[in-house]
């Protein structure tokens, strides 16, 4: 195995399957099938995730942005719930931990808490982003992997199978990179994170794997160590 302990990323769009909103519970029952044979080899998993599948605060014109980015967040609480349910139907101990106490619904994350759910091999997923506005939850998957030890964060993406020096959909030609540095992301200005989580993880020196989630056994893959995606290290 290539790791022991890694954060996953899945974006709100990855839930939504092939609609562009809502939750698409085969897509979900996909995921936490592959999630649950991660945990089977021995890999503590923590997971991000995103919203975009129900609210994307920073794409609205007439809400203020601090209260749309709250909104995003309580998307990502509805799609932590999904993913729980199912991967408790698969029979995987799974805790959701909000940045944003609500607990008649999650527990409120408590970093402690998580890296010792963690060691007894429960997935624990990180809802509500940070808890501030103004950040991605691109940031919160850096910044929980820094706080949970992770080894490294898995990214996986929608429609794309990696970091290219242009938009593949767009351009035929796009060059694909096996691998880079957080500094290359930075300098050429590369748009598969936001400047804030990449800064975090460059500081933090955690390797990020940017892959294609459309084929759900990718996950597997890369925790196998199959070169597959983009990696992202510093050298």
């Amino acid at each position: 195995m290539a790791f022991k302990r890694i954060v996953l990323k899945l974006s709100g769009e990855a839930l939504a399957g092939s609609a562009k909103t809502g939750i698409d519970n085969e897509v979900i029952k996909s995921i936490a099938k592959r999630v649950k044979t991660v945990t089977e080899m021995g890999v503590e998993v923590g997971i991000v995730v995103g919203g975009g599948n129900f609210w994307r605060g920073r794409d609205s014109l007439n809400i203020q942005r601090a209260t749309s980015d709250y909104m995003g967040m309580l998307g990502t609480v509805m799609n932590a719930l999904a993913l729980q349910d199912a991967l408790e139907k698969m029979d995987v101990l799974t805790r959701v931990q909000t940045s944003i106490e609500m607990r008649a619904v999650a527990e409120p994350y408590i970093r402690r808490r998580a890296i010792r759910q963690l060691e007894k091999k429960m997935v624990v997923i990180f809802a509500a982003g940070t808890g501030n506005p103004y950040f991605s939850t691109d940031t919160t998957a850096a910044l929980r992997a820094a706080e949970i030890n992770a080894e490294a964060i898995l990214l996986a993406k929608k429609g794309v199978d990696g970091i290219y020096d242009s938009d593949p959909k767009q351009n035929k030609d796009a060059k694909k990179f096996e691998k880079l540095s957080y500094l290359d992301i930075l300098s050429k200005n590369l748009k598969i994170m936001d400047a804030t989580a990449t800064s975090l993880c460059m500081d933090n020196n955690i390797p990020l794997v940017v892959f294609g989630i459309d084929d759900p056994d990718n996950i597997i893959r890369v925790i196998e160590g199959e070169k597959i995606g983009t990696i992202v290290k510093e050298d």
